[in-house]
């Protein structure tokens, strides 16, 4: 063995921590020893996702596992600053706790709150003062360019509706909706590429907007809609191989027809 290292029965965070550095050590593996930051970035957007996916199922030994591999790569991040000397593991639960501490006043101080909506407010207003943002844009503008775009849009929109930039009901929304679809269409019809792109961006835009105001979280229900649409080929392919229909050389009418028969006998979903 090229480390010294003690086989258990059952690790700890400590185990991991140790394990971590011996694959980043001289000793240890090539590959763990290259990685950056840079270059593992997606893994934890990977892991994170596999998380979901495990709750979705709610399947409890996935989700064990999954949750495993994101804390790998906590710690493989803190290693690498470990080794910079910038920080280690140690201090990222440090100021988790302290953060936790801070923004909840009313357990580890004596703030009083009335329900779980007090709290939340509460919370985004110590965040607000902990991060020195004034003004609502500074608010805006550190939710992360990095998330879902329909995510991302969901929550600018929600700071903008904090100081009253909102419509009243769902009713504005809509016709925001209508609005952007049409110039979505005008800019089509003149084939203005560049307008294009912008004013698709504003009608899903508006259509994050609708969605806000109806209790639908935009980004599930886009994940269900593709969801329904590969259920709903996968009707069409059976139907068309059953028939001996070529997919690649039917017409729009003959696969349209094709996809209405599959959605009236699958009923309404």
């Amino acid at each position: 063995m090229k480390v010294d290292f003690i086989f258990k029965k059952k690790y700890n965070i400590d185990d991991l921590l140790l394990i971590m550095k011996i694959l980043r050590s001289d000793s240890g593996c090539p590959w763990d020893r290259e990685q950056t930051h840079e270059s593992i970035k997606k893994s934890l957007i990977e892991e994170t996702y596999e998380v979901i996916e495990a709750i979705n199922k709610k399947d409890g030994e996935l989700l064990k596992e999954e949750l495993g591999d994101v804390l790998l790569q906590v710690v493989f991040h803190s290693e690498m600053e470990s080794e910079k000397s910038n920080f280690d593991f140690s201090d990222v639960c440090d100021g988790i706790c302290k953060k936790l501490i801070e923004r909840h006043p009313h357990v580890f101080s004596d703030v009083e709150v009335k329900d779980s909506g007090e709290v939340l407010v509460n919370w985004e207003e110590i965040k607000s003062k902990s991060k020195n943002r004034k003004t609502q844009t500074e608010k805006m503008l550190s939710v992360p360019r990095e998330l879902p775009a329909l995510m991302r849009s969901e929550k600018v929109q929600q700071k903008a509706a904090k100081v009253g930039f909102d419509w009243p009901d769902a009713s504005g929304a809509f016709e925001k909706l209508y609005e952007e679809t049409a110039e979505l269409k005008a800019a089509v019809g003149k084939n203005d590429r560049e307008n294009m792109a912008e004013e698709l961006g504003d009608l899903l835009f508006s259509a994050v907007n609708v969605s806000r105001f109806i209790g639908v979280d935009a980004e599930e229900a886009l994940t269900s809609a593709c969801d329904k649409f590969i259920r709903r080929f996968s009707g069409v392919e059976e139907l068309a191989k059953s028939r001996n229909i070529d997919m690649k050389n039917a017409s729009a009418e003959e696969l349209d027809r094709l996809w209405n028969e599959v959605k009236k006998s699958n009923g309404p979903e």
